[in-house]
């Protein structure tokens, strides 16, 4: 058989990870599992997870919340609790305390999947835009929801810290001190607290992970450092939106 005639070399058929092993590799080697994700995209297992445990972390977070002091607390640093009567107060208190737990399920469990879907989406307009990516929004979707597996660990630490403080205790407004909000004073003003919550451990660790994933999806556009650059600006832009809608309307 001539040398023309020889059949091509088939390329071999590249292993894929299993959806628990790109849960644990995201965690544990990301740049190697993200070039597996971006290969074959997928985002229905890490979304459902995270919708469970969100789950899980209101049900737990409503069985240890005393949502009547948290509503008086709530109307306290209200300036119109000044205008009330001590009969209107109560009528609000009983209000708040009554929705708390209902809205804690509306807004709270599928909150992880509003975020995961609207990220995707600006993130991808970003990198298509700013580095010319090429990136498909199932490749967006599956990046973001893999790299937001980062909040499996913080989630672990909420559902303890709720359990080992006594019932009523909890910090609502930022249960897990993994961010500079533990610094600023109670009386601090609102626009600080969110800017200083922002500055979180977790959020870094999602941020770092949404680079290595879009960097893996394109190398040749984007290298590790201009991918950070994009994600990061992205971030800091949602940050002083935060903190200045706090600042408005404080």
């Amino acid at each position: 058989m001539s040398a023309n005639t020889m059949p091509l070399e088939q390329p071999q058929p590249v292993a894929r990870l299993s959806p628990a092993a790109r849960i644990t590799g995201v965690l544990f080697n990301p740049q190697a599992t993200f070039v597996d994700i971006v290969a074959a995209p997928t985002w229905i297992v890490p979304l459902v997870l995270l919708t469970l445990l969100s789950l899980i972390s209101v049900v737990c977070l409503n069985q240890r919340m005393d949502w009547r002091q948290f509503a008086a607390q709530q109307l306290d640093k209200s300036p119109r609790a000044a205008d009330l009567s001590a009969d209107q107060k109560e009528k609000q208190i009983d209000a708040i305390a009554k929705f708390a737990p209902i809205s804690a399920y509306v807004f709270g469990v599928p909150a992880v999947a509003v975020v995961i879907v609207l990220s995707a989406a600006l993130l991808l307009a970003a990198y298509n835009l700013l580095a010319g990516a090429n990136v498909r929004f199932v490749t967006a979707m599956a990046i973001v929801s893999h790299a937001f597996l980062a909040s499996l660990v913080s989630t672990v630490i909420f559902l303890l810290v709720i359990f080992l403080k006594p019932r009523g205790t909890i910090d609502i407004e930022n249960p897990v001190a993994t961010n500079l909000g533990v610094l600023v004073a109670e009386d601090a003003p609102k626009w600080l607290m969110k800017l200083a919550v922002s500055i979180d451990i977790f959020s870094f660790w999602i941020i770092i992970l949404i680079a290595t994933g879009f960097a893996a999806a394109n190398p040749r556009k984007l290298t590790f450092g201009s991918s950070l650059a994009i994600v990061g600006g992205m971030w800091a832009l949602y940050v002083v939106l935060r903190v200045g809608a706090a600042w408005i309307f404080s």
